[in-house]
């Protein structure tokens, strides 16, 4: 008996770390037919895109798709996720392209080796804040960030890809410098790419919009090979992809090791953080709509063997996309079945049709990706963030401009250092409201919000509105200061509201203690009411009690105005 535990243990452990074994016992042979059209039509929208995409990363073009078959098929047996999408992203393709053109120096073969490793290092942070449960730890990077640094990301893409819409040198270290280097050459526009671009980009604009359940980047990609072959328009100075490699990548582990490459670690570190939030804001954007849940933790691992696999693969780091994911969604997607069936069209492609993609102009190419991250500036929400917090707008700006200044890479670690700060901001400026009986009722409310409260005679109370902490406890300490040592001189009792502080350190502790003390030498009672369980246990040992007394959990700021008010005499 105790043997079939331990076994039933064991297997419920390997269930719920390789989450295939969970549902696909379960799987419901309705879901195929489903799940089968959702991966073709999955396939069939990111053929282009990650051919795009790896040319925004500065590889050739199979390897976005190699990205997308062996990362889609491992994220497959471990998510927890029913319809995310896994493979190259924008932002991802170009934090590696634009930081490992430093690092390879021009050398191809290293600037790929550089890429795959880069996955691969991403696996082990992946696998690291698995085991040590830091799945929490993306939640410093908050939304409104996001929210400018994909603005930033967005126009950084597009400076990368206007050049080859106009057929014209490009260049520079960053936004600003890509801008004015295709201003100086916007004369030389080759008229017949720019013309056959733009064309393109409208059909794929408006179809993509119009009709979006079609794969329409695909058909645009049709078309455009089937002109370029059977006119004569390529001598007009058209680019193309060339010859792909027939068959599937050779399976092996990336060439260089950690310690050959300086900076991998930051850049690995860069793209697991924009990787995972990706991921984790994919998953719970489907999971919320059809009612299910994901675990945030297991994402990770998921997101971990998916890099694990693009290293392994010649690919370069991979996360989930959005529009990819809901691409799958609207297609029917019920479980990531159709991310297998998707990789396997993808295999398919690459054992018998490769020959068919060598007359696709890099234009269409620089189309695709212009349109895919259109979507991500959003205007009206970066409007609306500014009417509900100049605060937090001014955060977002500093992402956008981190991003179009420093690169996509900086810009990431800028984002995450302001969310920090942000932080470390609001709980340093933290205030100290002062309260005041609500009329007719046995209530208080801040008194600078509600004119109408009114104060005690004799009494201040005061409520701290943060954690007291060792960075935010001196400003705390001097707004308790000026509110009652420098304020009413027939003050008598001071009660202090804890309800609102969730924490609190020893730093913050003894400057309580040292405020009780100096009240005290004042002949002014101190009284702390509403304290969480957390803040009156450190309290205590710190020897508060011996000084005001009991801080009891039964305490309230209306009993002890009312014992205050029994305890003085009447006339």
């Amino acid at each position: 008996m105790e043997t079939s535990a331990t076994q039933l243990s064991f297997l419920k452990r390997i269930k719920s770390f390789i989450n295939i074994l969970e549902w696909l016992p379960q799987y419901k042979f309705s879901y195929l037919g489903m799940d089968l059209i959702a991966g073709l039509t999955l396939a069939s929208f990111v053929l282009p895109q990650a051919m795009a995409y790896a040319s925004l990363a500065g590889v050739a073009p199979e390897h976005g798709i190699y990205c997308v078959i062996a990362g889609g098929l491992l994220f497959a047996f471990f998510t927890s996720s029913r319809q995310t999408f896994i493979g190259p992203t924008s932002a991802i393709s170009l934090m590696v392209g634009t930081t490992v053109a430093v690092m390879a120096e021009g050398d191809m073969q290293r600037w790929a080796a550089i890429a795959s490793l880069t996955a691969l290092v991403i696996f082990v942070l992946c696998v690291a804040a698995y085991l040590l449960r830091l799945s929490s730890l993306v939640s410093f990077i908050s939304e409104n960030i996001l929210l400018g640094f994909k603005a930033g990301a967005a126009l950084t893409i597009i400076s990368t890809q206007l050049p080859k819409l106009f057929a014209v040198k490009g260049g520079g270290t960053n936004f600003f410098n890509r801008t004015a280097i295709i201003f100086e050459n916007i004369g030389d526009t080759n008229l017949y790419v720019f013309a056959f671009g733009i064309i393109a980009f409208i059909v794929l604009f408006g179809g993509s919009r119009l009709l979006p359940s079609l794969p329409v980047s695909l058909i645009v990609v049709i078309a455009s090979i089937l002109v370029i072959s059977f006119t004569d328009i390529s001598q007009y100075g058209f680019k193309l992809a060339g010859e792909i490699p027939k068959g599937l990548p050779p399976i092996g582990r990336p060439s260089l090791r950690f310690s050959d490459v300086d900076g991998i670690l930051a850049l690995a570190l860069g793209c697991f953080l924009m990787g995972y939030i990706e991921t984790i804001a994919a998953s719970k954007t489907f999971a919320q709509k059809h009612n299910y849940k994901v675990n945030p933790r297991q994402e990770l691992l998921a997101l971990g063997f998916a890099n694990f696999g693009a290293a392994f693969a010649s690919g370069y780091p991979v996360s989930g996309g959005l529009s990819q994911s809901t691409v799958n969604d609207k297609a029917g997607a019920k479980t990531p079945l159709a991310l297998i069936f998707s990789s396997c069209a993808l295999i398919i492609i690459l054992l018998f049709f490769t020959h068919l993609l060598k007359n696709l102009p890099d234009v269409i190419l620089a189309v695709v990706v212009l349109d895919a991250v259109l979507g991500l500036i959003k205007v009206k929400a970066l409007k609306q963030l500014y009417s509900l917090s100049k605060m937090e707008f001014a955060v977002a700006l500093i992402a956008l401009l981190g991003v179009l200044i420093f690169g996509i890479l900086k810009g990431v670690l800028i984002a995450a250092l302001s969310s920090i700060i942000i932080l470390i901001v609001k709980t340093k400026l933290s205030s100290v409201a002062l309260l005041g009986q609500i009329p007719g009722t046995e209530k208080f409310s801040d008194l600078n919000r509600n004119p109408d409260n009114y104060e005690i005679p004799g009494i201040r109370i005061l409520r701290i509105e943060s954690a007291i902490l060792y960075f935010n406890e001196e400003n705390i300490h001097e707004m308790l200061y000026q509110f009652t040592i420098e304020g009413d001189k027939d003050l008598k009792l001071v009660i202090l509201d804890l309800s609102a502080t969730p924490n609190i350190d020893v730093s913050g502790g003894k400057m309580l203690l040292e405020f009780s003390n100096e009240l005290r030498e004042k002949g002014i009672r101190l009284k702390i009411v509403e304290a969480l369980g957390i803040v009156r246990d450190l309290m205590r040992k710190l020897g508060m009690e011996e000084v005001i007394g009991h801080i009891s959990r039964k305490d309230s700021i209306y009993n002890e105005v009312s014992d205050f008010q029994k305890s003085i005499p009447t006339l």
